[in-house]
């Protein structure tokens, strides 16, 4: 696994992921954030902790985090932090370069960049060739779509055709689908600092990433992501342009 970028979000991810490890299964106090969703000291102190590194390592680029906002709007680059995700259970023009999930309390690390290819655990992965609805395994965080009840519809009607089908995620479920695992994984909706890294690590692995509208982006309307050979399949079962 080599390149400075790889290399650079995987050791993000790591001193990320062990700062928040400082407070798993311990006592948190969780607050409700203007949009309801919860967040504890744990998802701020992770952010810092990645936001120190990019400062330090890449003083020129950007970063847009979901605890601490925006930093250098205009710069050419930008990171995006999402330091716990799950807390629960950019547009055109916008190229993601590099990105990584790290899952601390799974020994587990996800990391990818453009031309590099998709890595779990430092061995380089790829999306399932599972061919038929019969044999898929579909995923999903919310069954509900609460933002979209129609998605919702679509998602649990494709459901009742395929292998297995199940909820809560959330950002692991995009890793199941980087590595063969699983051959769809859906978000009614994501945020920027939710969608990114997953995109070029779906993509890497050789699978699909797409909003609702099927346009290949993470900074758009949601996110739908799948193996390649059922791509199309499953956009017409979920109602997605092709």
């Amino acid at each position: 696994m080599t390149g400075s970028l790889l290399d650079a979000v995987s050791e993000v991810a790591a001193l990320a992921g062990a700062e928040a490890m400082k407070h798993f299964r311990g006592r948190l106090d969780v607050e409700a954030k203007s949009d309801g969703s919860p967040v504890t000291r744990a998802d701020r102190d992770s952010e810092r902790v990645a936001r120190t590194w990019v400062e330090q390592h890449f003083p020129n680029d950007g970063i847009l985090g979901e605890e601490f906002g925006e930093t250098r709007r205009g710069a050419p680059r930008r990171w995006l932090v999402d330091p716990v995700d799950g807390t629960h259970a950019f547009v055109k023009g916008v190229h993601v370069l590099a990105g990584a999930a790290e899952f601390p309390a799974l020994g587990e690390r996800l990391v990818a960049a453009r031309g590099e290819g998709c890595w779990w655990n430092g061995t380089r992965c790829h999306v399932s060739d599972v061919s038929t609805l019969a044999e898929a395994t579909v995923l999903a965080t919310d069954v509900g779509f609460r933002r979209s009840p129609e998605r919702g519809e679509r998602w649990r009607a494709l459901s009742t055709r395929v292998a297995n089908a199940r909820t809560w995620g959330d950002c692991y479920g995009y890793l199941l689908v980087a590595i063969g695992r699983a051959e769809l994984m859906v978000d009614g909706s994501l945020s920027p600092w939710d969608a990114a890294a997953l995109q070029v690590a779906v993509e890497e692995a050789g699978g699909v990433f797409t909003d609702w509208g099927g346009r290949a982006t993470a900074f758009s309307d949601g996110a739908v992501a799948t193996n390649t050979v059922l791509a199309p399949k499953l956009r017409r079962e979920l109602g997605i342009p092709g």
